[in-house]
């Protein structure tokens, strides 16, 4: 009896809201719809005022208040019918809420497919339930008057969507602490310490300028990430040349040098030994030499396109000579396989293409007509801006640019990392692939602005003589050069369907495949992995829509479909030996790799 009457009453479980109090927050779940109504109506009153006179506003330079699809609320007709399906809508969820019935149709079949709202205490609790529903509601709606925009042509439309999402994904209840029942259940069980530990992160990514993917500490350039042994055989203010070790006794006679974008770090392609595009392609008996380009600083204010285009030049003529050789293969991963193009018109018209056995483009865009949203972010105000920004010190803080990628997948890549780091609190998982996402480049000012504007804005590239490289007028369908082109099907940054255009332009023998996943991902799919497919299609075809549709899909990594079509083109071997190994050629060993570019900060 004693033992009874001591015993801990068992914990009441939590009560569910009363009637009263779902009235309560129904009421002002409709009071807020109203308002953005109001709000949204008033906004059209007066951009229907102003829209004689004034030219429409871009998504990127309207004030801050403006709502993103405004332009469709000019229409009474569309006011109304607007609220009338919101209201409508929005009366079945206040409904089924007092009701305590499950949500359903085609918003709940969304929100079941949206990890933001995987958790079960989204749907069991009725408020929450309410707040999700009403919030992808209002979403759904946002969205969707996009779509229905007249009187404005596709870019704007596409600006106009980018905002809206953008705006949509940032306002979600997920976001704040007191519309997200994991924070608050977070916040009880720890009494508050996940915040303050969530605001330690905050501060401290304040103070660096930019958001924290990953931990800082679990990596290291030369310890755990590029790591392939080899050497730096060269050295120049803007790159280091890195020659690989070969692992076998016999390598391919003609040897790979990869040139990788500049406005990230080469190790891409070098993350770990299970995932290294360039431990493989060494493994696979290749003569593989790196670029590790120089962050810019101060030294390289001058820089422009041509001094990239010459240095490409340079690191094959470097090679030719090292090994005795009269030609080399060339990879291009995203805007370094722009210039690669440049470089290859620029051989032709000199006479030189035979020096550049192949060409292999990784996600690489040569025509920007439809170059994805990263267009978005080029208006002139933009311009303007990217200028400013960059005018004091003559170069590009990467810390803008890796904000810019972010934004394109906000809700992954931003929002994501506000709930889990700032709000629940939680440490930072390892990642490499993160890690090297976080690890940015500077870009020179004048490269950036001169990119900007002549490629993506105008789309010179692809026009005959549009573009001149050492005062030399380049044409990219003069291009023979054998050519291997890759695309990520869920590419946003390089889009397949702009990646594709290149089959329009260069003229000599050329495979396309499209890989699965994106930018990264697509890329850098060692075969041991056995994940992801890649698709293939051998017909003469005249556009990325008529190639999937005749496509073959073959499961797992494409790199040994790149391998047999790089062994197709000259199969000779010669011994891995002599100026095959890094230092005992003309070129004696400057440091082991990585170097020391890659470290610069």
């Amino acid at each position: 009896m004693a033992d009874t009457d001591t015993a801990p009453a068992p914990t009441a479980a939590p009560a569910l809201p009363t009637l009263e109090d779902l009235q309560h927050w129904t009421s002002v779940m409709g009071r807020a719809q109203q308002l953005m109504m109001e709000y949204m109506s008033r906004q059209m009153t007066e951009a229907q005022a102003t829209s004689i006179s004034a030219p429409q506003p871009s998504a990127f330079n309207m004030p801050a208040i403006s709502w993103p699809a405004a332009p469709i609320y000019a229409d009474p007709t569309k006011i109304a019918q607007a609220q009338v399906g919101m209201w409508t809508q929005g009366l079945d969820i206040w409904q089924r809420a007092l009701r305590g019935q499950p949500q359903h149709g085609a918003l709940e079949e969304q929100a079941n497919k949206d990890k933001r709202f995987n958790a079960p205490q989204w749907r069991d609790n009725p408020l929450f339930d309410m707040i999700r529903q009403s919030y992808l509601l209002i979403a759904d709606r946002m969205l969707g008057s996009v779509d229905a925009i007249e009187g404005v042509d596709d870019k704007q439309r596409e600006k106009l969507r980018f905002a809206a999402r953008a705006f949509v994904d940032a306002m979600s209840p997920s976001n704040f602490a007191l519309t997200n029942p994991l924070v608050l259940e977070k916040t009880l069980e720890t009494r508050g310490e996940n915040l303050l530990k969530g605001l330690e992160h905050m501060l401290r990514d304040l103070g660096k300028g930019q958001l924290t993917h990953t931990s800082s500490e679990a990596f290291e350039v030369g310890r755990n990430i590029a790591v392939t042994p080899g050497q730096v055989v060269k050295r120049t203010p803007l790159y280091e040349l890195i020659q690989y070790s070969p692992t076998t006794e016999q390598v391919l006679e003609t040897p790979l040098v990869i040139f990788p974008p500049w406005i990230n770090r080469f190790y891409i392609l070098d993350l770990n030994p299970k995932k290294s595009f360039i431990r493989w392609a060494v493994e696979q008996g290749l003569t593989v030499f790196m670029v590790s380009w120089k962050s810019a600083d101060e030294s390289l204010i001058d820089t422009t396109m041509d001094d990239y285009v010459l240095a490409q030049i340079e690191a094959v003529e470097t090679i030719r000579d090292l090994l005795e050789v009269e030609a080399v293969h060339t990879i291009g991963y995203c805007v370094a396989g722009t210039k690669l193009a440049a470089t290859l018109a620029l051989l032709d018209a000199r006479g030189e293409a035979d020096k550049v056995a192949s060409a292999t483009f990784f996600t690489a865009q040569v025509d920007f007509s439809e170059a994805g949203d990263l267009s978005l972010f080029l208006g002139d105000e933009q311009m303007q801006l990217i200028g400013q920004v960059s005018a004091e010190k003559g170069y590009m803080d990467g810390r803008y640019m890796a904000a810019t990628f972010n934004l394109l997948r906000g809700r992954d890549l931003i929002w994501n990392y506000v709930v889990n780091n700032y709000l629940m609190g939680e440490d930072y998982p390892p990642f490499d692939l993160l890690h090297w996402n976080g690890d940015t480049t500077n870009l020179p000012a004048k490269w950036h602005q001169i990119y900007l504007k002549q490629l993506y804005q105008e789309n010179k590239l692809v026009q005959p003589g549009g573009v001149t490289i050492a005062g030399t007028p380049i044409d990219l369908t003069r291009v023979k050069t054998p050519t291997y082109v890759q695309a990520g099907r869920e590419d946003h940054i390089a889009p397949p369907q702009s990646v594709w255009k290149i089959t329009h332009h260069f003229k000599g023998p050329l495979r396309f495949v499209l890989a699965g996943s994106g930018h990264i991902a697509g890329v850098v799919n060692p075969p041991e992995a056995q994940k992801y497919q890649y698709w293939i299609n051998e017909d003469p075809v005249g556009s990325l829509d008529e190639f999937v549709a005749g496509a073959r899909e073959v499961k797992g990594s494409w790199w040994p479909d790149w391998l047999a079509w790089i062994t197709s083109q000259n199969d000779a071997t010669v011994s891995a030996s002599g100026a095959r190994v890094p230092g005992a050629g003309k070129l004696p060993a400057i440091e082991p790799a990585p170097g020391s570019y890659v470290r610069a900060r």
